[in-house]
Parts: C-alpha cells; sequence; structure tokens
C-alpha cells in the first residue's frame, strides 16, 4: 500500500461514498439542531455543538453516537491509505463542510463557527 499523499486522495475521493451513511444519515433530532445551529460540522470531522446551551440530553447523546461512528469510520479509513485518524478527518471535514446546506453552521480553519 503506498504511503503517497496523492495515493491516499484517491481514495479518500473514493472512500467518500461511504461518508453519507456514517455523517449525513443523522437522526431526525441531529438534523433538526444543524438547521437550528445548535450542531455543526467541525473541521476535525467530527460533530460539535455551536450553541452547547440549546443541546438538551437526547441531542447530545445522539451527537456523541454520531462522532463515535465517525471516529470508526476514520480509523478504518486510515489504516486503509496509510494515515493517521487525524488526517482522514480533516480531509473528509473538507467535504462535510462543503456540502453543508445552505443556513447550517459550520467551523473554518480557524475555530469560528460561520453560518453557510
Amino acid at each position: 500500500m503506498s504511503k503517497h499523499p496523492l495515493s491516499f486522495l484517491a481514495g479518500a475521493v473514493l472512500s467518500f461514498a461511504a461518508v453519507p451513511a456514517i455523517a449525513l444519515a443523522a437522526s431526525a433530532i441531529v438534523e433538526d439542531a444543524k438547521d437550528r445551529c445548535i450542531v455543526g460540522e467541525q473541521a476535525d470531522g467530527y460533530l460539535g455543538f455551536v450553541d452547547e446551551s440549546a443541546a438538551d440530553t437526547a441531542l447530545r447523546r445522539e451527537v456523541r453516537d454520531i462522532n463515535q461512528q465517525r471516529k470508526a469510520f476514520y480509523a478504518d479509513l486510515a489504516a486503509r491509505n496509510g494515515v493517521s485518524i487525524d488526517v482522514a478527518a480533516a480531509l473528509t471535514a473538507e467535504k462535510l463542510i462543503n456540502s453543508a446546506d445552505p443556513g447550517e453552521c459550520v467551523q473554518d480553519a480557524n475555530g469560528a463557527w460561520i453560518e453557510r
């Protein structure tokens, strides 16, 4: 298996087809929270709280579960491509942020929340 960055990028693009099942098929409670900018896509590839005070226990549980699934996905993607989990997560985060719906909040490279 090649560890060349370009081969990883090609693999990441091909593997991205699996991301929606993990990252985009969120429960109704998470989708609603994303629409209201309570939850957003972070630059590290995980969901985060834009407005933590507005998050109830059920939403916190859902976000935690999704982030655990994402971590497992990133670990698998990283292992298949010979890179770190952080690299796999960051590349996927870029795709998730770029595909966020208008009105949803996402984190920029500096960690600031912005509305798309």
